[in-house]
């Protein structure tokens, strides 16, 4: 074999035959090894060193292998087996395009009720190794998610789903309505433009795309991804499509918001007294609202 320096020759043949034997058995090992990670791969194709490391082990020893972490991950290293985490992460708004794009309505508005303001975002989840697309509209006084769609596809289509379930919501159809996104492409098409103006919404954008002039839209996109664990990989659409729905149904609720005298979002959407709005210090949310 190439690995058997030219040095063993100076030693004595049993020497040599030891060698040679030491070997065969150490690229023996490591087959029945990779043979064995294989496997595992299959059914947890992101499990890492660590973990197959115990899972390797007792089979391993059953086979007479002594195999420390140190060396499973050299092996893995030789052979690129080795699970690389870092994830690209996808941009959901595109601004830089030649649609129209409109006005800050809400900036210095005071939100008094229900049905005057909804807030939209779009952002992404994990399903395989690939992205899904939540869609959300949200009512910027009760903080209740009115409309929602999971796309498998950056498109306007899943906002029109989501925006098309905000409207079966909406009751004060004689009051007027304010539609607050940031300028993403799919917020400016010509389809989803015609819908609010069919429904008699007027259109509001952010100015310059910052998330801090859409920040009760950002921070609900937060709330899911981490308290109701919308941030882990997904295994298929459906196993996702669960996940969200439930998640909202959640968030709806369950989750008493600071913002709405303590109330649950859907609480908040109905009462009729205006809601008290618990704020932290400016230091820490720089005067927003605290959700």
């Amino acid at each position: 074999m190439s690995v058997i320096s030219a040095d063993c020759y100076s030693k004595s043949r049993q020497a040599f035959h030891q060698r040679r034997v030491f070997l065969y058995q150490r690229a023996a090992q490591a087959m029945l090894a990779l043979d064995q990670v294989t496997a595992i791969r299959r059914e947890i194709p992101g499990l890492g060193t660590k973990k197959l490391y115990l899972l390797l082990r007792e089979p391993l020893q059953k086979s007479g292998i002594t195999m420390g972490r140190d060396r499973l991950h050299k092996l893995f290293r030789e052979h690129r087996l080795l699970i690389r985490h870092k994830r690209s992460v996808p941009k959901t708004t595109h601004s830089n395009h030649l649609l129209r794009k409109y006005p800050n309505l809400i900036k210095q508005l005071p939100v008094l009720e229900t049905e005057q303001v909804w807030v939209c975002d779009m952002t992404y989840i994990y399903v395989g190794f690939d992205f899904n697309y939540p869609s959300l509209i949200t009512d910027a006084y009760s903080k209740k998610i009115v409309g929602y769609c999971l796309h498998q596809f950056l498109s306007t289509e899943g906002c029109l789903k989501a925006l098309e379930m905000a409207l079966a919501t909406r009751t004060k159809q004689d009051c007027r309505l304010i539609h607050h996104s940031d300028r993403g492409v799919q917020y400016c098409s010509f389809e989803y433009v015609k819908r609010l103006r069919a429904a008699d919404i007027a259109i509001s954008m952010t100015d310059s795309g910052e998330a801090s002039e859409n920040q009760i839209a950002e921070r609900v996109n937060g709330i899911l991804k981490h308290e109701f664990r919308l941030n882990q990989v997904f295994k298929t659409h459906m196993e996702a499509l669960l996940a969200v729905e439930k998640g909202i149904r959640n968030y709806n609720t369950l989750r008493p918001h600071m913002s709405c005298s303590y109330l649950t979002p859907s609480q908040a959407h109905q009462v009729e007294e205006p809601l008290v709005k618990e704020r932290k210090s400016k230091s820490s949310v720089s005067g927003a609202d605290v959700l």
